[in-house]
């Protein structure tokens, strides 16, 4: 008994470790081209438009509008993916194509997953293009004009698609199968039989009260066959509910997603986008570097995050806001801290007997606070689509979509993406790619919050340990051992697995 307890326990770590695995080579596979592209980004060229606008709005304006921009679109994109999924899913559900058995399921959960990606994916890039037109041919401060009015428009487009949703249900339902004319079909084919049957018993009462014979072989089969049509609409009447049952049960969680998820694209990017809009416009009046507005940030920061987290009704996009929220906050004081350090330098070059003019000083101060900006806002927001993507991972699995089908799912998805990516890469240019990249590394989440979701639900130590190994590993073998990066991403991954939006 003990030894066969081993076994399941060892088969159990296997399995682990090889999903786990498969999910951590695609995250770590995620790392090479988004540095690449960040390399690109940052090279003087792009970098410029970025720092013609650094001393207009100053380093905590810079930070707080590069790291609202940022998580703003990542968002908007993942979300984007997430609701193009469930429509996919709902007209999947509503034409009746998934059924009890596994394979109808596989074919729901892969084209959902197959929509979201492309959809994650071609926001992201559509998003990237545009930050970057706007950057380039109107500044910085009309990218603040843009997400803001961006930010106001959000919610009243809630109300729009919630109309447009309820529409397409009474369209599905109007060209679904309608369960009630079934349902009433077989109870005419379970009357027809009773009658049959009924017919039968007296023809034979009749032969017998006239003094006939009744043939017992042919009886016989006669009420074998009954029997069998009897147990055979017994058993499509059995289907018949519980396919009834599993579409409504998908269906209503699709529309509880779907719900939750247009309530998070309207109302989760309010708070980062303020405290934007309030620190640029300090930087517009000449205090974007001052050290007091950074108290003042901070102040901000903490009042809406406590207003939101003693809400009675707290909701998911609230929880995600305040984690963005802080997020700028702190690309806002690395980027401050950036152009210090550049004056902390001058004055040991002063001291040293190597003066610098104040020009110099200023343009390496503007140089540096834009290049931690970005790079701050773009790992961040990878950081959410890697967090948001395992949110959609760990609760796939949780709904019995399958360990595997999941985790491998995702990661197929997620390697086909870089793929394309790479070979569209000079049509989509750098903000495209670099959008279309953190598509791919939401796609790589899924997969990663499967994993997660899969190691918390093991039977055994031994499969939470071989899970969270292969993940691990995996990660950090593909992604050339950037400890760093790869021990950040992992602990946000888990984290939103095992958070229930849904």
């Amino acid at each position: 008994m003990a030894k066969h307890g081993n076994m399941k326990n060892f088969k159990e770590a296997a399995l682990g470790f090889t999903l786990g695995a498969v999910a951590g080579c695609i995250l770590g596979a995620t790392e090479d081209p988004v540095d690449q592209t960040l390399s690109m980004m940052t090279r003087a060229g792009p970098l410029k438009p970025v720092m013609d606008e650094a001393r207009t709005i100053g380093a905590l304006g810079l930070g707080t509008l590069m790291g609202a921009t940022a998580l703003t679109t990542a968002m908007t994109s993942a979300i984007a993916g997430v609701i193009l999924a469930a429509v996919v899913a709902s007209v999947f559900v509503a034409i009746r194509s998934c059924g009890a058995s596994q394979t109808n399921s596989f074919g729901l959960w892969f084209s959902a997953g197959f929509a979201g990606a492309i959809g994650t994916t071609i926001s992201g890039a559509t998003f990237g293009i545009a930050i970057e037109w706007v950057v380039k041919n109107y500044g910085m401060v009309s990218l603040l004009w843009a997400l803001s009015i961006f930010t106001v428009l959000k919610p009243p487009l809630r109300f729009v698609f919630h109309f447009v949703w309820k529409q397409g249900e009474v369209c599905c339902h109007t060209g679904s199968v309608d369960w009630a004319t079934e349902r009433e079909h077989i109870e005419n084919m379970e009357l027809q039989q009773r009658q049959r049957v009924a017919t039968q018993v007296e023809q034979k009462i009749q032969i017998l009260g006239n003094g006939g014979s009744i043939n017992g072989m042919e009886d016989r089969e006669t009420w074998a066959t009954e029997r069998r049509e009897r147990e055979e609409l017994e058993r499509k009447k059995m289907d018949t509910q519980e396919a009834e049952r599993e579409q409504r049960t998908i269906q209503d969680w699709i529309n509880t997603v779907v719900i939750k998820h247009v309530d998070f694209l309207a109302f989760s990017g309010i708070p980062m986008t303020f405290v934007a809009t309030v620190t640029s416009g300090f930087g517009l009046f000449g205090y974007g570097g001052h050290q007091s507005v950074l108290i003042v940030l901070l102040a901000l920061v903490a009042v809406i995050a406590m207003i939101l987290m003693k809400s009675a009704d707290f909701k998911y996009w609230m929880l995600v806001g305040c984690m963005g929220m802080l997020a700028t906050f702190v690309i806002a004081m690395l980027t401050l801290h950036a152009g210090q350090m550049v004056v902390t330098a001058a004055v040991k070059m002063e001291r040293a007997g190597y003066p610098q003019s104040r020009e110099n000083i200023s343009i390496h101060m503007n140089q540096q606070s834009s290049l931690e900006a970005l790079t701050a806002a773009f790992f961040v927001a990878k950081l959410c689509q890697l967090g948001l993507g395992a949110t959609v991972g760990g609760a796939l699995v949780r709904r019995a979509a399958g360990e595997a089908t999941v985790i491998a799912g995702g990661a197929l998805l997620a390697g086909a993406l870089l793929a394309v990516v790479k070979v569209l890469a000079p049509v989509l240019g750098e903000g495209g790619e670099a959008g279309a990249l953190l598509g791919a590394v939401g796609a790589a989440g899924v997969s990663v919050g499967g994993a997660a979701a899969a190691a918390a639900r093991c039977f055994s130590w031994p499969g939470t340990l071989g899970t969270m190994a292969g993940l691990l590993l995996g990660a950090l073998g593909m992604g050339k051992w950037h400890i760093v990066n790869i021990g950040l991403q992992l602990p946000v991954a888990y984290v939103f697995a095992m958070i229930n939006s849904f």
